[in-house]
């Protein structure tokens, strides 16, 4: 160190408060009891102690308070040994193994530094602390003392103590309102108890633990990513992060979801209506590119299922964010008639590999090289497509239209709503089994085979649904009978393939109302 070295006031094993700087020269060592190393220097420390004691300040901070009754009772200490079991001034004065030992001058400033054992080293440090007091060295057996030993990782640097000191500094990312729980209180009935949470336990998002998480993303903590309805409040990175914490998430998913917040945060997406409409829509985050691999994405077997963390956590992030910043709660704007186990969490990877069409985000204009998210508003789903019987690509794409006539009701036709279909990989191979078989020839399929007369549409003793009875009544016999299909383009069809090898079962999620007066889908890039 070229400045003077932090100051610190710490108590010693009597109980009286020691305080760097003196005013005089001062030779302070950080050990810990379970280093070898540490140990082998604390009696060094000490006959230094007794040998300049009376002319300079010889301060040793011990890093675990058990730890330090049992140096103190192992090594017999004289000098004033103080406790650094909060590891505090370690972290403030930023070495990496312990024994770490400084020599300083009146003026605060290193003259020299060491760490871990070099027995020329120490031998060298006694001769120019006794030529700096003009005073007699220590009394040590040098030779019968190894060449060198190698120290130990400084207490300060392991994870879970790193993060917190770092949480606690002046220059901390960490701006959130801390929380303080009483010692007796349980953190996770807390959690439920203010409505933090999903209905499902939480994890503590503490300061090490965001810290953490916002390691993930090389974006500033405080940068401000998107307004979150309904509340429309702002939401920052670290708060976006303080939710991945309670998810559940890993630090590297951190990217996908800020991006998935950015998604559904814009105008297109109208966030706000997806949350009070009383369909119970809910996002569906659909992952492309190098990140699926990357952070571990299910997007095979069980791709919709429990068990991946990276899906289950990314989706349940999401719906934290919109929930705890964004103020959707159940019984507030939150106003679903029955909802949907999606308002938990849907979130998964598109098989790119195993798809004989482009996949999703290059078909909405991104390279294949980026990374992307794309929500889409559900309102229910997975619902699974099943034919075990197929065997001609036509046969099957018939299968998946039937399959999606269902939507809201087989009646309700000209529909302006997005279906996201996820075909399985047994069905793409039926699929191309007579050569290739585009996107387009099976949106084609699926309109083609849910076609059905006006007349299906009316109002009748099955089902009150439709077209009323005074409506069909203004309709000719040709209008009735003109053949209609079940979504209004082509481009309300989305398709992906997912799922394992094994299995004829394909799934579709059915959407909520699209356009400027529902929510348009919408794809971001993740920067990582």
């Amino acid at each position: 160190m070229t400045v003077p070295c932090p100051p610190f006031a710490l108590t010693d094993r009597a109980g009286e408060t020691r305080r760097f700087p003196t005013g005089r020269p001062s030779l302070i060592a950080f050990i810990k009891e379970d280093c070898h190393t540490c140990n082998l220097a604390a009696p060094l420390l000490e006959a230094f102690h007794l040998a300049w004691g009376e002319a300079a300040d010889v301060l040793v901070l011990g890093q675990s308070s058990e730890g330090n009754d049992i140096l103190q009772d192992r090594h017999g200490f004289t000098l004033p040994f103080l406790d650094d079991s909060a590891c505090k001034t370690s972290f403030a004065w930023d070495f990496e193994i312990v024994p770490a030992v400084y020599w300083i001058g009146a003026d605060g400033v290193v003259k020299t530094k060491l760490e871990g054992f070099v027995r020329e080293e120490w031998q060298a440090l006694d001769r120019q602390i006794a030529a700096d007091l003009n005073a007699a060295p220590a009394v040590i057996a040098w030779a019968d003392l190894p060449d060198w030993r190698p120290g130990c990782g400084s207490k300060h640097l392991d994870p879970e103590i790193h993060d917190k000191l770092q949480a606690e500094a002046d220059d901390s990312p960490i701006r959130a309102r801390r929380i303080e729980i009483a010692t007796a209180d349980d953190i996770a009935e807390f959690m439920f108890d203010q409505g933090f949470s999903d209905g499902l336990p939480l994890i503590p998002p503490t300061a090490e633990r965001v810290i953490r998480m916002l390691a993930g993303t090389p974006r500033a903590p405080q940068d401000i990513v998107a307004v979150v309805p309904p509340n429309m409040a702002p939401v920052t990175v670290e708060k976006i992060a303080i939710n991945a914490v309670m998810a559940g998430c890993k630090p590297e998913y951190l990217p996908v979801v800020i991006a998935a917040v950015e998604a559904v945060c814009t105008d297109e997406f109208n966030m706000h209506g997806v949350t009070a409409t009383t369909m119970g829509a809910s996002p569906v985050l659909v992952v492309n590119g190098p990140i699926r691999e990357r952070i571990g994405m299910n997007m095979r077997l069980g791709a919709f299922g429990p068990g991946n963390r990276a899906n289950a956590t990314i989706g349940r992030a999401l719906r934290l964010v919109v929930r705890n910043v964004g103020g959707a709660q159940p019984g507030g704007v939150d106003r679903s008639t029955l909802s949907s186990p999606m308002k938990f969490t849907m979130c998964f990877a598109e098989w790119e590999e195993g798809s004989p069409w482009e996949p999703l985000h290059v078909e909405r204009g991104f390279k294949a090289e980026d990374s992307v998210v794309t929500a889409f508003a559900m309102t229910s789903g997975p619902v699974q497509i099943v034919d075990q019987e197929s065997r001609g690509p036509d046969q099957m794409g018939g299968t998946l239209g039937l399959g999606l006539e269902s939507m809201f009701l087989s009646k309700i036709r000209r529909m302006h709503t997005d279906a996201l279909l996820v075909v399985c990989p047994e069905h793409v191979a039926t699929l191309t089994s007579e050569g290739p078989y585009s996107k387009a020839r099976l949106r084609e399929r699926i309109q083609a085979v849910t076609m059905r007369p006006m007349r299906d549409m009316v109002a009748n003793e099955i089902s009150g649904a439709g077209i009323t009875q005074a409506m069909a009544a203004k309709m000719t016999d040709a209008q009735l009978d003109t053949p209609v299909s079940k979504f209004a383009s082509d481009a309300y069809i989305h398709i992906v393939v997912a799922g394992s090898d094994a299995g004829k079962f394909s799934a579709a999620f059915h959407g909520w109302v699209t356009g400027p007066m529902g929510s348009i889908s919408v794809s971001r890039k993740i920067e990582y």
